[in-house]
Formats: structure tokens, sequence, C-alpha cells
């Protein structure tokens, strides 16, 4: 369960303070949930206070897991917190730091397994279980943006996180890829956040939160939420 306290984020600018997410408070409880609202309207901010990316100015985020156990705390439980939510960049470069397909799923192993032989066994298993095994050995610079993300999200994975934020995962692929991956998102078994461009991709979120000017402007069914937004984008102003 993700819990949100009257959670804002205030961030400096040159010209003083401006509030990026006012405060939110929300309980979210189901298995596919997708954030959805136009650039700059806070959507990723909201996602990434989740897994400790962005803490809050005031408020608080709080986890529970979902065998029990104590809350934690984005701020005070930074370690654990991050430990526990698994985060997938719109851009897998932001994530993909080794040389090799094997070594990049291998270092997120690291804290699981010691033993380097047994870590790289257990990479190996990762990357056949998502379809790359075959690509072990090439250089992560080498794979098209369909097989970088994948691999981003199978390194993800393969820590075993309870919940999973993807921020935008299929903006920078193209239609058979941007279907793969979020057919693939839908169907882990860890509770799911998405941020996402994709009505057609929030459509299939058990709930739908619209935000606008740094505010929940809209949170339920995801048919109403993207009427919701489609009405709001409509009537706003071009820039």
């Amino acid at each position: 369960m993700i819990e949100f306290r009257a959670a804002a984020v205030v961030a400096p600018t040159p010209d003083g303070e401006t509030t990026v997410l006012h405060p939110t408070t929300l309980t979210l409880t189901e298995r596919r949930i997708s954030i959805i609202g136009a650039n700059g309207s806070g959507k990723s901010t909201l996602a990434r206070l989740i897994n400790g990316l962005v803490e809050p100015s005031s408020g608080a985020v709080r986890l529970t897991p979902e065998g029990g156990g104590a809350a934690l705390d984005t701020r005070a439980n930074g370690a654990a917190v991050r430990r526990a939510v698994g985060f997938v960049f719109t851009d897998p470069a932001a994530q993909l730091i080794m040389p090799t397909v094997l070594e990049d799923v291998a270092l997120s192993l690291r804290r699981r397994i010691r033993a380097k032989a047994e870590r790289n066994d257990a990479a190996r298993a990762v990357l056949e279980r998502f379809g790359l095994a075959a690509l072990a050995e090439r250089s992560v610079h080498t794979l098209s943006g369909g097989q970088k993300q994948l691999l981003a999200i199978a390194t993800v994975l393969a820590t075993e996180p309870e919940i999973v934020v993807a921020d935008e995962p299929t903006t920078l692929l193209d239609l058979r890829n941007a279907i793969r991956i979020g057919d693939l998102l839908l169907g882990i078994p860890q509770q799911l956040v998405v941020v996402t461009h994709d009505l057609e991709l929030a459509a299939r979120a058990d709930r739908t939160l619209v935000i606008a000017n740094g505010r929940v402007a809209f949170d339920g069914p995801p048919a109403d939420a993207i009427a919701h937004y489609r009405s709001w984008a409509a009537a706003e102003p071009a820039p």
C-alpha cells in the first residue's frame, strides 16, 4: 500500500520557490495504477516520491509491505524504500551503466548474491526469462531501443521489488515495442504505478490519476479519468 499524507514538493527557482506538487493525500492499493497529465503537470514528481528519488518538502509518503510489518517512510527509511520499489526510467540509458547486458543484470543482483559465479548464473536466468539470453555478452550500446527498455525492466525485476514505478516507459519506443513493454509491465505480479502519455496503456489500469498544475485533478476509473483529461486538454488554451 502506498500512502501520500499531505505530501508536497517545493523547488527553488531564480525568482524564489515554486510549488511542483501541492499537498496531496492518497491511498493507493490497486494493483495497476496509471498517472496521466500534461508535460510539467507534476505527474513524474508524484511518481518519484514513491521510491524516494524525490523527497516531500512537507507531509509524508509511506509504504506498507504487502505481507504486513511496519510502514516505511520514504524520507526516514530511504534505503529500505529503494529496495522495495523498483523504478523504470523513460530513457533506459539512465539505468544501464555496465559494459555488457550480463554485467548490467549482475550488478542489480550484487546485494542479494555475493558470490560472482552464482550472481552471473542468476543473471543469465533473468535474461532467459525475458528472452535476452542470446544478448548476454553484447554491449548495451548496440541494443535497439526496445531491447534496452526490456533490459532495464529486467534489471529492476531481478531485484524482486514489491512495487514497480515506471515513468513514461514507452515514450521513446515505436508502436510494436511500446505494446510489448506495456504488456510486460501490466503482467508483472507486483503493484505497478505507471506514468504515461499513452492513453491506451493508461486505460488498462485499475485506477487512473489525472495530474494538472501540481494537483490531482481527477482520481477514478480509467475511462472516466481519460475522458476528464481529454476534456481538460481541449479546453486548455494553447501556450
